[in-house]
């Protein structure tokens, strides 16, 4: 049976000025959830796995990974340096009657080391879209819905900053499994080359899927 997208009628147009829409990118990462939904139920065999999403926004890809395995079958973390995300993926959470922990941070930074191996699933639709490298700085100094969008020189600032840091090998679980969106336009082989990397230190299985017209998801 197919999975419901979750709802998000409780956010206002206030809230969707504020915070990333779901678009095609966002669908591109739910597409990749479902197709894997049996694996992720079956391997996520632990008392109590760790999902952490960076960047949550409107909280719609935490709250479809937690129809998955399960409103209390598992600890759900979205991270997000822009306050009003907090607040929405939190109602979205609540809307869709799971309960979502908002950290207000930049990637992992306040997870770490707590989270250190520790992270079963890891979601992350990064900002993609190849900005000014000022432009991308401001925004995400500023915390605003642009640092949902503006990815610096090549759209890929953060997910640069996630790899050259080791930051990914180091949070996952043995069978953790880390969920990316690429835009081809970012260079995506640049994506295609964390696979190795992230499976030779996590065993870390990888979903590679082609998405149409331009999507990625690892």
């Amino acid at each position: 049976a197919m999975i419901p997208t979750p709802s998000l009628a409780h956010l206002t147009k206030s809230d969707l000025r504020r915070v990333y829409e779901p678009a095609e990118d966002s669908f591109a990462l739910l597409d990749a959830l479902e197709a894997d939904a049996d694996v992720l139920r079956s391997s996520l065999r632990t008392s109590a796995p760790l999902c952490v999403e960076i960047g949550s926004g409107s909280g719609v890809i935490t709250a479809f990974i937690a129809q998955i395995l399960g409103s209390t079958a598992a600890a759900y973390v979205a991270v997000d340096v822009n306050d009003h995300a907090n607040r929405c993926t939190v109602a979205t959470g609540k809307h869709n009657g799971v309960h979502i922990e908002a950290v207000r941070a930049s990637l992992l930074s306040a997870l770490q080391p707590r989270a250190g191996g520790n992270i079963d699933v890891l979601l992350f639709n990064p900002p993609y879209v190849p900005t000014e490298e000022e432009e991308e700085q401001m925004a995400q100094h500023d915390k605003d819905i642009a640092g949902a969008w503006a990815g610096g020189a090549t759209g890929t600032k953060l997910v640069d900053a996630l790899i050259d840091d080791g930051m990914i090998a180091d949070v996952l679980a043995p069978n953790g499994r880390f969920y990316l969106v690429a835009i081809k336009q970012n260079d995506p082989e640049t994506y295609a080359a964390i696979a190795p990397m992230v499976d030779e230190a996590t065993r870390t299985h990888l979903a590679h899927e082609v998405l149409p017209p331009r999507l990625i998801a690892l």
